[in-house]
């Protein structure tokens, strides 16, 4: 069984779904969509550090930054590709989308305070 029969398994939903309604596909892109939130709040933090002198390059939180959004966009992925409905249908698929987004999002903030450390910690020439 493959992963997407697995997911798909997990998220199978009644017919008649609420707007309100939280279903298991919804659960999981509101979870994946708030840990991309917070990778994108500690890639920021960390971009903000990396420019500053003195102590601490902020390249911790880059690299959390980075795992958070990977798992993010992960997850975000994972709802997307298992939901079998639009948007309405109680699958999760716009919040699947915007945890694809943010969590891409974090990735390249953290990408580019990792970066901006490894620069800050080189001896000028």
């Amino acid at each position: 069984m493959s992963v997407r029969h697995l997911i798909a398994a997990a998220s199978v939903q009644p017919a008649d779904v609420g707007a309100y309604a939280m279903t298991s596909g919804r659960l999981w892109s509101a979870v994946a969509a708030l840990v991309g939130i917070a990778g994108v709040v500690v890639g920021g933090w960390a971009l903000a550090r990396s420019r500053r002198t003195g102590t601490g390059s902020g390249r911790r939180g880059a690299l959390v930054a980075l795992a958070v959004g990977l798992a993010a966009a992960v997850g975000g992925g994972l709802v997307v590709a298992a939901a079998e409905g639009g948007p309405g249908t109680g699958y999760g698929i716009v919040g699947g989308y915007v945890a694809l987004a943010v969590g891409l999002l974090a990735v390249v903030l953290g990408g580019l305070a990792l970066a901006r450390s490894r620069r800050a910690g080189r001896p000028r020439r």
